[in-house]
């Protein structure tokens, strides 16, 4: 029997309250990783648009963004 068939077996014994408590547990899990998914998500694609434009800066420019680089306002 897998550990999956055993969880169901184990959840199919408890009371109707205790699903329901487990059945809340089951969400708070799904959620926590789909916000974590998200929140990868959301840093990775900020980080590309920040290196994108970071680099599209320098091709244009790079005397003016060494010299911005070294005057501390720009960060790398």
């Amino acid at each position: 029997m897998s550990l999956y068939d055993e969880t169901i077996s184990k959840i199919l014994q408890l009371p109707e309250p205790l699903v329901k408590e487990v059945s809340h547990f089951v969400d708070s899990l799904r959620l926590d990783k789909d916000n974590t998914r998200s929140a990868l998500w959301m840093q990775s694609t900020e980080a590309l648009k920040i290196s994108t434009s970071d680099l599209s800066d320098y091709s244009k420019h790079p005397e003016e963004y060494e010299t911005r680089l070294a005057r501390g306002e720009i960060q790398q």
